[in-house]
C-alpha cells in the first residue's frame, strides 16, 4: 500500500457519495385519536428511480412494536386518521395516476375513493368519519385571439402558441402553469364522484370541517389578487348552498383555519401585513362567525409555523434559536416550552424542519431531530412515562439508522456564539469536524450558507454537511442577522439591506474559527445556495480571502429576479418596496452583480435549469461577467432540476462533488504538495 492511501477498512467506514441511498428518516408522524399507535412515512432515497420514496409503517406506544403497514405502492404520503381510528386516509399512486385511498385498520384492506386526473392534497376527515375534504388543481380554458386552420390528418405541425394573461404564469417546481385554478372538494369516505366546492378564477386551498356541513377555506376573492401575494382571507361555504362567507377581512395573510372539537371557535395563523420582507405569524382564535379574534402569541417573540387543538389548548411549532420546539397556548396565551428537539427531516442541509401531531389523551407524536442522525418518530407522553416531569424530549421511538451510522466515521458537531464584528449581536453557529479532528490549524474551512434568506440551520443531521466533512472539511454553518427563529427584530435587520451586514456576521465566525486554530487561513472557501447563494456572490466581490468559492442558484440582477422570477410581485411589493423603473438605484445597489468588477475569487456558478425561483439567466449573468473578466469561473447547469436540486439523490451528489472538485482545484494545499514534490525530484536526482 502506498504511503497516504487510505487501508480498505477506513474507506468503509466513510461516509461517501453513494452512502445517501443508504440513508432513511421518519416523515409527518401521525398518533391515533387514542394514542395508541404512531403511523409514519419511512422515507428513503430509492437507487433505481432516482427519487425519494416512503412506506407507510406504525408503531404501538404502549410495547414499541414497529411493523410495516402500507408499502409496495410508490411513494405514499399525508396518512391521516379518522376520528374514530377504525381508517386511515392516505395519499398515493399507481400506473402514473394520482390517489387518495382509504385502509381499514381491522381488515387491512384499501381503496381508491375515485379516478383522479389531477393530483388531491391536504386531504382532511369531517368530524362524523363520513366525509373527505381536500384540495385539488382544475383545469379550465385558456385565453385565445385566434383560431388556428384545422390540420391535415397526417400532417406534423408545430404545437400551437401558448396564450398567458395571468402576473403569474410560470412556478419552480411546476413549470409553465396551465390555465385553472385550484379548488376545493368533498367526497364520501365511501368513494364515488368528487363534489367541488368552490369555483372561479381564484385559488382555494387548506380545507378544514366548521361541524360536518361547513368547510372552512382560505384564498383571496379579489380582482388582481396575485399584485398582493401574502393576502389571503378565511372564509365558511356552506355545504348545502355553498354559499361563501369571509370571516377575516383584515390586510394580511389569514391562513390554515383548524376547528375547536365544540365547533365553538376557530384557531388560524397570520399577522398584519406591514409590507415587509419578512414578519412573525402569530396564532389566533375566533368565534365560529369571524367574531372576537384573539392574538394567543402576541407576547411570544417567534413565528408560529404549525398548531394542532388540544382540549381547549392549542399545541403549537415555532423555530426558537436553533431549535425546534412544540408549544403549549392556551387560551390566555401564556406561552411555554413542552417539546425541545424536533426536526431532521432537511436531508440536504441542515435546516429547521419537522412536524408533529396529537391524540385526544394529550400524547404527542414527532419527528425528533439530532446532529448525528435524520429524524426519528419520537413520542411526548408523561402520563405514560416514569419520571418524565421536566424531560422536553420524550423518548425516541425509531432506530431507522443503526444499521448503518454506528459503523461510519461521521463528523461531530460542535457550537459557537461569535460576537458579530458590525454591531456586536451574537451570531450563533455549528462546526462539523472531521473525524479524527486535531486543532492544529491544517484543515481546510468551508463555510456553507444557507438560503431563504428568512429561513434557520439547527444542530441537525445534513448529508451535505457530512460528505463535505468526510473528505476533510471543517464546515461551518451558521445564522447569520435575518435568520429566523431568534425574534422577529433580529430577522428584520435585514429588511431593505439585504445582502449587507450578514457578510459581518459571517466573516467574524469565520474569524472565530481561525481563532480557535482549526483551520489554514489560507485554505478558505465558501459556499451556499439561493439566499446562501446571494451571500456567496456578495462575499467574492468584498473579499479576496477565500481561495475559491460556488454560488448555486442564487439572485445576481434584483432587475431581472423582479420582473421574471416566479415571486416577482413578491420580490417588488415586499422586498424592495420600488418600482425598478422609478428606483433603479434601489434595485443595484442589493445585487451582487454591482460588485462583480471587485471579484478575484475563483467561483464557480451552479444553477437548475428549471429553476424558476432563481431562474438560469441569474446565474448565467454572473458566469458571464466573470468570463469577460478574465477570472476563473464554470458554468454546471443541472439538467431537469427546480431550485431544490438536491430533491433527486443523484442531484445531490452531483452537488456536492462538483463543488468539492471546484475546491479541491484551487486548494493552496496542492500546490504546497506539487512543490515539495518537485524539491524532493530535484534532491534525489541531485543525489544521482
Amino acid at each position: 500500500m502506498a504511503a497516504g492511501e487510505p487501508d480498505d477498512q477506513s474507506v468503509d467506514r466513510k461516509f461517501t457519495a453513494e452512502r445517501v441511498f443508504d440513508l432513511e428518516y421518519a416523515n409527518d408522524p401521525q398518533i391515533s385519536p387514542d394514542g395508541r399507535t404512531i403511523v409514519y412515512a419511512r422515507t428513503h432515497m430509492d437507487k433505481l428511480t432516482d427519487r425519494m420514496s416512503a412506506d407507510i409503517w406504525s408503531i404501538d406506544t404502549r410495547s414499541g412494536a414497529h411493523r410495516p403497514l402500507i408499502d409496495g405502492e410508490g411513494s405514499i404520503a399525508s396518512p391521516r386518521w379518522s376520528p374514530s381510528g377504525d381508517r386511515l386516509l392516505y395519499l398515493g399512486a399507481k400506473d402514473g395516476k394520482p390517489e387518495l385511498r382509504v385502509l381499514y385498520m381491522d381488515s387491512g384492506e384499501s381503496f381508491s375513493l375515485a379516478q383522479f386526473e389531477e393530483a388531491p392534497s391536504a386531504p382532511k376527515w369531517s368530524p362524523d368519519g363520513q366525509s373527505i375534504a381536500f384540495s385539488m388543481f382544475t383545469p379550465a380554458e385558456g385565453p385565445s385571439f385566434a383560431k388556428p386552420p384545422k390540420q391535415p390528418e397526417g400532417a406534423e405541425w408545430s404545437k400551437p402558441v401558448r396564450v398567458f394573461d395571468d402576473l403569474t404564469f410560470r412556478f419552480d417546481g411546476a413549470g409553465y402553469l396551465r390555465e385553472g385554478a385550484t379548488h376545493v372538494y368533498v367526497i364520501s369516505a365511501e368513494g364515488g364522484t368528487p363534489r367541488q366546492i368552490t369555483h372561479g378564477e381564484t385559488d382555494f386551498n387548506s380545507p378544514a370541517w366548521l361541524g360536518n356541513d361547513t368547510l372552512l377555506v382560505v384564498g383571496n376573492d379579489v380582482p388582481n389578487a396575485d399584485l398582493d401575494p401574502v393576502e389571503s382571507e378565511i372564509y365558511a361555504v356552506s355545504l348545502d348552498d355553498l354559499s361563501m362567507t369571509a370571516l377575516t377581512s383584515r390586510d394580511g395573510p389569514d391562513t390554515a383555519p383548524a376547528a375547536s372539537a365544540d365547533g365553538r371557535r376557530i384557531a388560524f395563523l397570520g399577522y398584519d401585513d406591514e409590507v415587509k420582507s419578512y414578519q412573525q405569524t402569530d396564532l389566533y382564535v375566533m368565534n365560529a362567525d369571524g367574531s372576537n379574534v384573539a392574538n394567543l402569541t402576541a407576547d411570544y417573540d417567534r413565528s408560529i409555523g404549525s398548531f394542532k387543538w388540544s382540549g381547549s389548548s392549542l399545541l403549537a411549532q415555532a423555530e426558537v434559536d436553533g431549535d425546534i420546539e412544540i408549544l403549549e397556548v392556551p387560551a390566555n396565551g401564556n406561552v411555554s416550552t413542552l417539546i425541545t428537539g424536533v426536526g431532521g427531516t432537511s436531508i440536504g442541509r441542515p435546516y429547521a424542519a419537522g412536524s408533529f401531531s396529537a391524540a385526544r389523551n394529550g400524547a404527542v407524536a414527532y419527528t425528533a431531530g439530532s446532529p448525528d442522525r435524520p429524524a426519528e418518530v419520537g413520542l411526548y407522553q408523561p402520563s405514560l412515562i416514569p419520571g418524565l416531569n421536566g424531560n422536553r424530549q420524550g423518548r425516541v421511538m425509531t432506530s431507522l439508522n443503526d444499521d448503518l451510522l454506528p459503523y461510519l466515521d461521521m463528523a461531530k458537531i460542535e457550537e459557537i456564539k461569535v460576537k458579530s464584528s458590525y454591531d456586536e449581536r451574537e451570531i450563533e453557529a455549528w462546526i462539523a469536524l472531521p473525524h479524527g479532528f486535531k486543532a492544529d490549524g491544517s484543515y481546510p474551512l468551508l463555510l456553507e450558507i444557507h438560503g431563504g434568506p428568512f429561513a434557520m440551520y439547527g444542530p441537525y443531521f445534513a448529508a451535505e454537511i457530512q460528505r463535505y466533512a468526510a473528505e476533510g472539511y471543517v464546515v461551518v454553518y451558521v445564522n447569520p442577522r435575518g435568520s429566523t427563529g431568534y425574534g422577529e427584530e433580529f430577522a428584520q435587520l435585514i429588511d431593505l439591506a439585504y445582502p449587507g451586514e450578514d457578510y459581518d456576521d459571517l466573516m467574524s465566525v469565520v474569524d472565530a474559527v481561525i481563532d480557535k486554530n482549526y483551520v489554514d487561513p489560507d485554505r478558505l472557501f465558501v459556499t451556499g445556495g439561493s439566499g446562501g447563494g446571494v451571500l456567496t456572490a456578495w462575499i467574492v466581490g468584498k473579499t479576496n480571502r477565500f481561495a475559491a468559492a460556488v454560488t448555486v442558484k442564487p439572485v445576481i440582477n434584483w432587475f431581472t429576479m423582479a420582473l421574471a422570477g416566479d415571486i416577482a410581485a413578491y420580490v417588488r411589493r415586499h422586498w424592495i418596496r420600488a418600482d425598478p423603473w422609478d428606483d433603479p438605484e434601489a434595485y443595484w445597489r442589493l445585487s451582487p452583480i454591482s460588485l462583480v468588477g471587485n471579484v478575484e475569487t475563483p467561483t464557480m456558478v451552479m444553477v437548475g435549469e428549471e429553476d424558476w425561483r432563481t431562474p438560469t439567466w441569474e446565474s448565467e449573468q454572473f458566469y458571464t461577467a466573470l468570463k469577460m473578466r478574465k477570472i476563473d469561473t464554470a458554468l454546471v447547469r443541472v439538467p431537469g432540476s427546480p431550485h431544490y436540486i438536491a430533491s433527486r439523490p443523484s442531484r445531490l451528489i452531483a452537488k456536492t462533488d462538483n463543488i468539492m472538485g471546484w475546491f479541491e482545484k484551487y486548494d493552496p494545499a496542492n500546490d504546497e504538495e506539487e512543490e515539495a514534490a518537485d524539491a524532493n525530484e530535484e534532491e534525489e536526482g541531485g543525489e544521482n
